[in-house]
């Protein structure tokens, strides 16, 4: 059967205003990778991935985003904006190639050539854009317990070169990692450093960036590429970024970065109206860490991990941790009220043992365990016990 599209949809269409506070997540295999594209396609893959719902993942591997929303995006308000629309799906679609670089277990390289988009589809009649990502790309956007990088999407939405997004994408993998082993005492002063302060080879440099051939003398790799990303992302983003040429003899053989994270430089225009947006990012985070830190010593986590509902890289996963805590530990607080501590720990064994299809919901741990303990709470208070 072909995969029409139709406008009645029951999908959220993101807005403009849905933008906020949203993160795209990415392996980081993709981060890696050499992405073929220009700046625009590039910049409206990443908006797409940043629409996915990774937790409950779209049957037919599609978003669908207002056209408002991606004129805003894009800054684009002239007579002219919907020929450069098209033309900018044209492009994506012509242009968007990821040569993703893996290494399996046994420390061999392997490689892959990706086409990341489908099908693009809008019609005349209302403000719906359908992208559609193929099957090959899905793996490396949804289901990603671990080697995975999230970032903002609207600190890339002010960049306005493709260097500046391939590197803040980079440098975030690096300091996503920094931010979650800083505290827990995991990693060493010095392994954190190079987390903090990421150095690349000047080699891998140019192949992630796709100039191996472009701007051979260093000069104007460096004015291009460096300085230009380097101020871009200092403006835009919540990184204050430098960086240093490291050499071998008279060679450069190598950048050091150095990222210091700040409160974003520029309001976002939509901001104004959204209830939500009154909180600035770095109140939410600073919110975020407390409800993360306080996760970190709850008995519900021990119990967790100790019935394998959970794992190691569960408890790295800050933004987990975070649903976690909100969504399932409130649940519990409540069956603890009525059967107390040990009731909590007996209903957590139980919904272990009963997991029917276990690999498949525990792609969904946490609608897993809420739907439990709902369940769980309707039983006790229908039975008075």
């Amino acid at each position: 059967m072909l995969d029409t599209y139709t406008p009645n949809i029951t999908q959220k269409v993101i807005s403009m205003e849905d933008l906020y506070n949203k993160k795209a997540v990415e392996s980081n295999d993709l981060i890696s990778s050499v992405a073929k594209m220009d700046k625009i396609p590039l910049k409206i893959f990443e908006l797409a991935v940043s629409c996915l719902d990774i937790e409950n993942p779209p049957k037919d591997n599609a978003v669908h985003i207002s056209k408002a929303t991606l004129f805003d995006f894009f800054k684009v308000n002239d007579n002219d904006k919907h020929f450069r629309f098209k033309k900018a799906l044209t492009n994506l679609h012509q242009q968007s190639i990821f040569e993703v670089k893996e290494e399996n277990e046994y420390g061999k390289l392997k490689y892959k050539i990706i086409s990341p988009i489908s099908s693009s589809e809008w019609n005349d009649f209302d403000d719906n854009v359908r992208i559609k990502f193929t099957e090959d790309i899905m793996p490396y956007l949804i289901d990603l317990k671990r080697n995975f990088t999230q970032y903002l999407i609207t600190d890339i939405m002010e960049l306005n070169s493709k260097y500046s997004v391939i590197l803040y994408k980079w440098l975030s993998m690096f300091y996503n990692q920094y931010e979650v082993y800083k505290d827990n005492g995991q990693r060493r002063e010095d392994q954190l450093e190079k987390l903090k302060n990421p150095y690349i080879d000047l080699k891998e440099l140019r192949r992630i960036t796709n100039t191996v051939d472009r701007y051979t003398r260093f000069p104007n790799f460096e004015a291009r590429v460096l300085e230009t990303a380097t101020k871009e992302i200092t403006n835009h983003t919540h990184f204050n970024l430098s960086y240093d040429k490291v050499k071998s003899g008279r060679e450069i053989v190598g950048i050091r970065f150095y990222i210091k994270k700040v409160s974003p430089k520029v309001p976002l225009p939509y901001k104004d109206n959204s209830k939500k947006a009154q909180k600035s990012i770095a109140e939410t985070e600073k919110e975020e860490n407390e409800i993360y830190d306080n996760a970190l010593k709850s008995k519900y986590v021990i119990t967790l991990v100790k019935n394998d509902l959970i794992e190691s890289v569960d408890i790295l996963d800050r933004r987990f941790m975070v649903r976690l805590s909100n969504t399932i530990f409130p649940l519990y607080d409540t069956i603890q009220k009525y059967k107390g501590l040990d009731g909590v720990i007996e209903h957590i064994s139980y919904v272990k043992s009963n997991m029917i299809d276990y690999d498949e919901n525990k792609k969904n741990i946490i609608k897993y365990l809420k739907v439990s303990a709902e369940d769980y709470m309707k039983f006790i208070k229908t039975n008075n016990i």
